[in-house]
Order: C-alpha cells, then sequence, then structure tokens
C-alpha cells in the first residue's frame, strides 16, 4: 500500500460510483492505471465490496438504536449463529469488557424494538441506547495513518 492507493481508497469510500477518470485526475493518475490499482486491491482483498447506504428512515425505519448483550454461561455460540439471521441487524460485533456483543439495528417502531428485545434476552442481559443523530457520518473507514 502505496500513498497512491491510499488517495483511490479515500476517493472511493467518498463515492464508490466515481469513475476511474475523475478518480485518476484528483489523485494524478491516469484512468487506466487506477483501474489497474483497484483490481489490484480487489484480488488481494483490501476491497471487500461495494455497498449502498440506504437512509433508513426514509424506507418506513424510523428507529435505530445500540444494542449490546452480554451472553447467559453457554449462551454465546448459539446467539452468534443466530444473530445472522435477524434483518434488523445491520452490524454486529464481538468486544471485550462485560458485553460480549454490540449491536446497530435498524427497526420500525418501538413495538418492533421491543419484539427484537423480547428474542435477545433469551441469550443474554440487553442494554438498548436510542441513536438521536449522527455526529461523524460517512467518515472514511481507512485512511494513510503513516
Amino acid at each position: 500500500m502505496d500513498k497512491l492507493n491510499w488517495a483511490i481508497l479515500q476517493e472511493l469510500q467518498k463515492n464508490a460510483r466515481i469513475s476511474f477518470s475523475e478518480v485518476g485526475r484528483k489523485v494524478g493518475l491516469t484512468s487506466p492505471a487506477v483501474a489497474e490499482r483497484v483490481r489490484k486491491m480487489e484480488d488481494s482483498g483490501v476491497i471487500e465490496s461495494y455497498k449502498v447506504n440506504l437512509a433508513h428512515q426514509k424506507t418506513g425505519y424510523q428507529l435505530r438504536a445500540i444494542i449490546t448483550l452480554r451472553a447467559f454461561t453457554g449462551r454465546l455460540k448459539a446467539f452468534l449463529e443466530t444473530v445472522k439471521t435477524y434483518k434488523e441487524v445491520v452490524n454486529c460485533y464481538r468486544i471485550t469488557g462485560n458485553e460480549n456483543i454490540i449491536m446497530e439495528v435498524i427497526l420500525k417502531d418501538q413495538v418492533h424494538l421491543e419484539k427484537l428485545i423480547d428474542k435477545l434476552i433469551t441469550y443474554g442481559e440487553t442494554r438498548t441506547h436510542i441513536v438521536l443523530s449522527d455526529v461523524i457520518k460517512d467518515a472514511p473507514i481507512v485512511s494513510n495513518v503513516e
């Protein structure tokens, strides 16, 4: 990973649909050179995928929450398999500390949240935090830290 690859990644994180020629103009490379570098980063696994970020509130899902789970003894493994089937869970991380899991969930309303919590409490103790707003939105996931 050199400085040009980092610059390309930063442009793609801002807009994954940007053309290679536009990226090239911004980082000082030709379109074919950018395409080749992107292909190599895809092939090596540096770039895993391209995603669409939804405005969930405009799709009828008005509530976003962060839920932590402290799994009951012997229930973590079962939870790790089951959580993959919960469509409400958009991000789920296994973490250190008092809780085992932290999840970001998108829900229609409080009733939907209650139903999800009812499922989760069979695996452990939960704590729910309602998201009021984004403080940092669409920040680059990676940057050159050198």
